[in-house]
């Protein structure tokens, strides 16, 4: 049987091709191969520790994100213990020290105290409450300041005179004191959403008071979300003590 030409020619096309990329491939991947020696993939897990020879706990290596609000709520509770753990060991300390009963001179002291404390949680010129802020038909007022519990209590009314709905997200309450320092907040009865039929609503901002340290004034920013095309912007506000 003979073998046409034509045939045989393309036989060998076919293998020298299939012997050139065999051959190609093989040198590739030996360029390949010395370039990557010691060469390796770095470990980017956020969890694994960085000495010794402790392994990381399966399941534990995700990072857990938490809320600004619960945080603020730990920051808050921690603060009130140790105001009242202050408070305890300062009477103990004044009952080993004096066995003496109350005279009047404390008497009429405890009593100005009390009567301040009352005054602070009321409308006062001297204290320049209440503070109004007006913006597109939207109100903000803090009617009274107060100290409860080692916080700083601020009693707000809001009420929208506008139009259209207004939604706020209070997360971004912009609170500073007059030494331009930016403290943290929370807020309680406040709307998420304050609708366009002029009702009050009221409602409180806490300040720990160990953040409000030489200050005397404060100042609350607060703009509606997502739009943030108004502006409540209440300054002045006296620091009670």
């Amino acid at each position: 049987m003979k073998l046409n030409s034509t045939v045989a020619l393309t036989l060998l096309l076919l293998v020298m091709m299939l012997g050139a990329g065999f051959v190609s491939a093989m040198w590739g991947f030996t360029l390949g191969h010395e370039a990557l020696k010691g060469v390796t993939q770095p470990d980017v897990r956020p969890t694994k520790k960085l000495s010794g020879n402790q392994q990381t706990v399966a399941g534990n290596e995700g990072v857990e994100l938490l809320q600004e609000r619960d945080i603020l709520i730990n920051v808050d509770a921690y603060i009130k213990e140790q105001g009242e753990k202050f408070k305890s060991d300062s009477q103990d300390n004044q009952a080993n020290n004096s066995s003496k009963s109350q005279t009047d001179e404390q008497k009429s002291l405890a009593n100005q105290v009390a009567s301040t404390q009352v005054s602070f949680t009321t409308t006062s010129p001297v204290l320049n409450l209440p503070v109004k802020s007006q913006d597109q038909g939207v109100t903000l007022e803090v009617r009274s300041a107060s100290q409860q519990g080692g916080s700083l209590l601020l009693n707000v009314s809001m009420k929208n005179e506008g139009r259209d709905d207004v939604r706020f997200l209070y997360s971004f309450l912009n609170v500073t004191d007059d030494r331009g320092r930016a403290l943290s907040a929370i807020t309680e009865g406040l709307p998420g959403e304050l609708p366009a039929n002029g009702q009050e609503f009221s409602g409180t901002v806490s300040i720990p008071a160990v953040l409000l340290d030489n200050s005397q004034k404060l100042s609350l920013k607060l703009t509606d979300y997502p739009d943030q095309k108004l502006l409540l912007q209440a300054s002045e506000i006296p620091v009670v003590r």
